[in-house]
């Protein structure tokens, strides 16, 4: 598969490139800058530039087959400015499937079923900007009519890949409190070539 890879270099991405790279699947990368480790890999094609220019994001999506988008959003709203021209892009290039990391807030509250969870008494997390940019983003998308995943792991630590961990469309698994950030591009890894959870979050946790 060609796969068009967008947060490249971040904690998830560059373990999801690592997996990528493994099966032997043809990654081409959007970066801000040049990164040694995806230029030694055959198989991975970056290219510098912005998510935020449409000419930037049209050539990383030449001649794909799918998208994995693992931008942070760094409370700066890059994350819901940038999703309109992924998704025209996508379309431009008549690319459907599109995966991407999002964050445990934007999930249903459990008790609270009109609620997400940072607008409920679940998250205690004071500041809500990433959050609500991370909202914006997945609300693009749930109207975009592409075929959609965002996966929404809760507090993320780096570290190895457990293997066994719990997930939930819509909501985050009851009492999940972390999860690595490789088991989440593992998981994120495999929604790509899955129909299980098409247009759904997924709550990630151990």
């Amino acid at each position: 598969m060609n796969i068009t890879m967008l947060g490249a270099t971040g904690r998830v991405g560059s373990i999801f490139i690592a997996k990528t790279i493994e099966d032997g699947h043809t990654v081409k990368a959007l970066v801000r800058y040049s990164n040694k480790t995806l230029h030694d890999a055959n198989s991975v094609k970056s290219i510098i530039g912005d998510a935020l220019n449409p000419g930037d994001i049209d050539q990383v999506m030449t001649d794909s087959n799918m998208v994995f988008c693992a931008l942070s959003s760094a409370g700066n709203s890059t994350l819901s400015k940038c999703m309109p021209i992924i998704i025209e892009s996508m379309k431009k290039h008549h690319i459907k499937r599109i995966v991407t990391i999002g964050t445990a807030g934007i999930l249903q509250a459990r008790y609270e079923h009109d609620l997400f969870r940072f607008q409920s008494s679940e998250s205690r997390n004071r500041s809500t900007k990433a959050t609500e940019d991370h909202l914006k983003a997945y609300l693009l998308l749930k109207e975009s009519g592409l075929d959609w995943t965002v996966v929404c792991p809760t507090y993320l630590p780096d570290g190895e890949c457990v293997g066994s961990y719990r997930f939930e469309k819509d909501y985050l698994p009851e009492n999940g409190r972390s999860i690595s950030t490789c088991d989440t591009a593992e998981f994120a890894y495999r929604q790509l070539f899955s129909d299980e959870f098409l247009h759904c979050r997924v709550g990630l946790a151990y």
